[in-house]
């Protein structure tokens, strides 16, 4: 598979996973996982933005330690990506990305003291996609079990999308 076809099989995965485990390190070096809701793409170079509070535990890690993991799935594909976040106070960007969504979290608005972003762009994407429709993937499944060959899925890796 060409570097243009992972990256293509990339965009279109993302385009569906919208919620991903964001997973940062804390100050003792362990990792922490919570959900986020990715807000934006834009895989040229590959950015993703999550809108957040600024007085937040992720916040405060970024901040210290901008290594950090995003991890999505969905019942038939699964994307890891690895990168380096900042946080970013732009409050035309915050109100280009703000929704309905946001606003639950953060009721004061992109105005609000507390609202911030988070842009992660990404060093190093990985993804597993397995074939067709639930159909397919459960007839690939019953066919590995009956012919002992491993479970067939599209595979790929993208370095510095």
């Amino acid at each position: 598979m060409s570097d243009t076809t992972d990256e293509k099989t990339l965009d279109d995965l993302l385009t569906d996973l919208r919620i991903a485990m964001f997973t940062t390190i804390t100050d003792d070096g362990t990792l922490r996982s919570i959900p986020m809701a990715r807000q934006d793409t834009d895989l040229d170079p590959a950015e993703l933005w999550f809108i957040t509070a600024k007085d937040t535990e992720h916040t405060r890690d970024v901040a210290q330690r901008p290594d950090v993991q995003l991890t999505f799935s969905s019942s038939d594909s699964w994307v890891a990506l690895t990168g380096h976040a900042e946080v970013v106070d732009d409050l035309a960007k915050l109100k280009e990305l703000w929704n309905t969504f946001a606003e639950a979290w953060l009721p004061e608005g992109p105005e609000g003291e507390n609202s911030t972003l988070i842009k992660v762009r990404v060093d190093k994407a990985e993804y597993w996609d397995t074939p067709g429709s639930k159909v397919a993937s459960a007839i690939s499944l019953v066919k590995s079990k009956l012919t002992g060959e491993p479970y067939k899925s599209d595979h790929g890796v993208v370095e510095n999308p």
